[in-house]
């Protein structure tokens, strides 16, 4: 599938497509690593593999990643 590059602000951005975003459960604000393959001319993006916290219930660990996914921008701007 090819993809066009485009520039916004002082960044190069790809889209991906919706198809490849829900296999990889990701969506809008979610952590991604982002490496380079030199050798192989690739860049590879997977989803960044968060370690269980002791102590904090799987739901509700969900429940905090889905509220700061709804509000990441509000929560952005707070933090400034």
């Amino acid at each position: 599938m090819s993809r066009k590059i485009f520039k916004t602000g002082n960044s190069a951005v790809v889209s991906l497509p919706k198809d490849m975003l829900e296999a990889l459960h990701i969506q809008d604000g979610s952590q991604v690593d982002v490496m380079l393959d030199q050798p192989n001319r690739q860049i590879i993006i997977r989803p960044t593999e968060h370690l269980p916290i002791v102590g904090v219930d799987a739901d509700f660990a969900r429940q905090v990643s889905e509220f700061i996914a709804m509000y990441r921008p509000a929560l952005e701007e707070l933090a400034k």
